[in-house]
């Protein structure tokens, strides 16, 4: 019996062919988008997932408080890692401290690689149960050691052993080969973790890390919790460990230190802190993605639904017939389910086919190396049960409706679909265009506050502008000769030095002092350590005083300000104001620049000092700002800087980043966000399109006879196309009015998760909805002139 309903349900397909297209390729579509979403969903959950003590591992971070407005750092002081195992060591299996991963220099004869690692103690290996390959997780307790990712290992040593071979980390640390794990997940926080060294090693290689104190929240604590206590607990248990031992030394305390626990189970998409409190973080992009997959998968089912039940009506005497010869009610449900059945499993199995082809593209985009879990049962039966639960709904009108009529009244040809069936499926259209303006009106919003923030003043010339980072204490020790080689090539503008990019403010400092200052006041400020040369480069604009200058050899005690910091000091005039810096001195103010943004764009500039380094071979000045001149071409620059830099320092690749893309990075994530949503967005239209033609094209084989009555009675062809294509004007233009205040209360409050924003236009939304409707126009245009044009004389013959 199943077959020949399968068999039935075929030919019924392939008699009508156009519905049949549109329904699959609607549904097809429509899935393909909820599957992309749905795996790059089930990506972003699933990260770190993969280590045995995801549970159990957390990052230790504090909350400090400046002025009432609470900070939440994830840095912490050295000394934290000593002091929570010897006070509170019952509650935590390991205790870790480690350095911030970076990209080192791996040395090893004459092959020289950068390679992305970190500096960890030793109970990192069994903290993440890492598999070794060769050697084991306790070689890192030999203080000179190192541990190899699988790949790393055979980009030096391809099938050789590695074991005790030595390698040189950055030219000055001997490390020997102890032992190889396997590469860890991509999908994880470790992803990219191509080597280990110990702790120990990097602690002793610079007496600058001996002279840390408390106040310098540097490097990273990693624990993880012992099975006898829990989370919550410990994370209260440690809240002021940092705080009693900065009373006693009284470092930082007017700050008020509190520690707490952030699992590894948050760190991906909860990382955000607002005063204090987890706001949350990537979390919101994968929300927005989920409701983007269901909107579009709505859209395919409504379709597919207003589409079976609009084609059904037209079955009616096909029903009667059946019922006249002794079809049972079950039997022609059944008959109708086989149907619907039939297409969402050719539209699933479509959609698989389309997924795999938009992999590719999708994770360029999305940064991702999502793959189609084919393996996966539970991947099968959730597809699975969409196709029965899709085909089931679609199915439910005519499985139900049209089988329960009576068949005298349907083959006297009195049967009428009454509004049970033509007023849900106005609802369904006015709920599908509703959505699609509310998707267009979110992706305009996006882009638009993309551009508002790339479009802000940054304070300095980013044109022509290049950042060469300085890893060779050597090229220190030939500075004022490494410049004026530069300088010789004649493609260079000019040349300066900092401790951070020019795109960047890692250092933030507090203990300054200053006439007028409130006594209670907690200060804090990013300052960047910078050579004489950085205003020139980078072309900042005095606002008042003066730029660094050789002139003035008392420029090594001063300060340039910005606008922000003169505002946060409630300086007037704050050029020749004198400022205490703890231990440090006094420096005086000798500028103020216009305010840089060196951090995130859609947040206020933060207060700044920007100050001399020491000396010439101050190596925290750890990257060179390059101005090229613009009579010369990038190439041809890059090519002499990096001739003279090698010349300097012949050890260390050339390494070079354009401010200009270093900037654009900033954007990245609302970037790919806007991107792909505005993809979805229009396969949303083109979904809601193909429905609106279908239903155009039944619409007008429906009234065929009226409109051939009408040409009879002096009806034009232009008033005819305006009397079939009202109605959908009118049901779109519902649409939009339900969608503008739905769309304007979430992108609102999107919006304000930046302290820097665009305002919402009404324009927004009078675009939008003027644009959906000349897309309705449009979609429906076809089929209506068609009816339109029909020879009435072919339209009103019977049988």
């Amino acid at each position: 019996m199943i077959k020949n309903h399968l068999k039935l349900a075929w030919r019924n397909l392939r008699r009508n062919r156009i519905q049949s297209f549109i329904n699959i390729a609607g549904l097809s579509v429509g899935l393909s988008v909820a599957l992309l979403i749905g795996l790059w969903v089930w990506e972003e959950y699933t990260f770190d997932r993969q280590f045995e003590n995801y549970s159990s591992i957390a990052r230790v971070m504090q909350n400090q408080t400046f002025n009432g407005d609470i900070q939440t750092w994830d840095g912490q002081a050295k000394q934290l890692g000593p002091e929570l195992r010897q006070t509170y060591g019952n509650q935590f299996k390991h205790v870790i401290m480690t350095s911030w991963p970076g990209d080192h220099l791996l040395s090893f004869e004459n092959k020289r690689l950068v390679k992305s690692g970190n500096y960890m103690e030793p109970g990192i290996t069994d903290m993440l149960q890492l598999k070794m390959i060769s050697g084991s997780r306790a070689g890192l307790t030999d203080p000179h050691s190192i541990l190899l990712s699988r790949s790393v290992a055979e980009s030096y040593f391809a099938d050789a052993d590695p074991l005790n071979r030595i390698l040189l980390i950055d030219n000055k640390l001997p490390v020997k080969v102890t032992g190889v794990y396997e590469d860890l997940p991509l999908n994880s926080s470790f992803g990219n973790l191509g080597f280990i060294a110990p702790w120990e090693l990097m602690i002793n290689s610079d007496s600058v890390y001996k002279r840390l104190t408390w106040g310098n929240s540097w490097f990273q604590v990693l624990v993880q919790v012992s099975g006898r206590a829990t989370m919550s607990q410990v994370s209260e248990n440690i809240k002021y460990a940092k705080l009693r031992r900065v009373l006693k030394e009284d470092d930082d305390a007017r700050f008020k230190p509190e520690l707490f626990l952030h699992p590894m189970s948050r760190w991906h998409l909860y990382y955000g802190f607002e005063n204090g409190v987890n706001s949350g973080g990537r979390i919101q992009y994968v929300r927005i993605f989920s409701i983007v997959g269901i909107f579009v998968l709505l859209l395919a089912c409504i379709n597919f639904m207003n589409l079976s039940t609009a084609r059904s009506e037209k079955r009616a005497k096909e029903v009667g017939v059946l019922k006249t010869i002794g079809s049972l009610r079950s039997q022609l449900a059944i008959r109708f389910f086989s149907e619907s059945l039939l297409v969402t499993a050719i539209a699933f199995l479509l959609a698989l086919l389309l997924t795999q082809i938009a992999l590719p593209f999708f994770n360029t985009i999305a940064v991702k190396n999502i793959k189609i879990p084919w393996g996966n049962s539970w991947f099968w039966l959730t597809g699975t049960g969409f196709v029965i639960l899709t085909g089931i709904i679609a199915g439910l009108y005519p499985a139900l409706y049209l089988s329960s009529f009576r068949p005298v009244k349907v083959l006297k040809g009195t049967f009428k679909a009454g509004y049970f069936a033509v007023v849900p499926r106005k609802l369904l259209i006015v709920l599908q265009f509703s959505i699609t303006v509310l998707l267009i009106v979110g992706t305009v919003v996006i882009f638009q506050q993309i551009r508002f923030a790339k479009e802000r003043p940054v304070g300095y010339s980013r044109e022509g502008l290049v950042t060469v980072p300085i890893k060779s204490a050597e090229l220190w020790k030939h500075y004022e000769a490494y410049r004026d080689a530069l300088s010789r090539t004649g493609t260079i503008q000019s040349l300066a030095a900092s401790e951070s990019p020019v795109t960047a403010a890692w250092v933030t400092n507090s203990g300054f002092d200053w006439e007028g200052k409130n006594p209670g006041m907690q200060d804090e400020f990013s300052t960047v350590r910078i050579s004489q040369e950085f205003g020139e480069t980078v072309n900042w604009k005095i606002k008042e005083g003066r730029d660094f200058s050789k002139a003035f050899p008392s420029d090594s005690t001063g300060f340039v300000i910005n606008e922000a910091a003169a505002k946060y000091m409630g300086l007037k005039h704050p050029v020749g104001a004198v400022m205490k810096w703890g231990d440090n001195g006094s420096f005086k103010i000798i500028g103020v620049v216009n305010d840089m943004v060196l951090q995130s764009p859609y947040t206020p500039v933060r207060q700044m000092i920007f100050y001399l380094g020491s000396n010439r071979n101050d190596q925290r000045l750890n990257f060179l700002t390059i101005r090229v001149r613009p009579s010369v071409s990038m190439k041809a620059a890059l090519a002499a800087i990096e001739t003279v830099t090698r010349k300097y320092d012949p050890v260390n690749p050339f390494e070079y980043h354009f401010v200009d893309d270093e900037y654009a990075t900033k954007f990245e994530a609302e970037q790919r966000i806007g991107t792909l949503t505005g993809i979805f967005t229009g396969l949303a239209i083109f979904i809601s399109c193909l429905g609106l033609f279908g239903l155009a094209a039944f619409m007008a084989e429906q009234r065929i006879k009226e409109i051939g009555i009408r040409k009879v009675l002096g009806a034009s062809v232009l008033g005819l196309c305006r009397l079939l294509s009202k109605e959908f004007v009118f049901l779109v233009a519902i649409a939009v009015l339900v969608a503008i205040p739905v769309s304007w209360y979430y992108m609102n409050a999107w919006l304000h998760q930046y302290q820097y924003r665009v305002g919402l236009s009404v324009w927004n939304f009078v675009l939008a909805g003027i644009g959906m409707v000349m897309i309705s126009l449009l979609s429906t245009s076809y089929q209506v002139f068609k009816a339109a044009i029909v020879n009435p004389v072919k339209s009103l013959r019977t049988e």
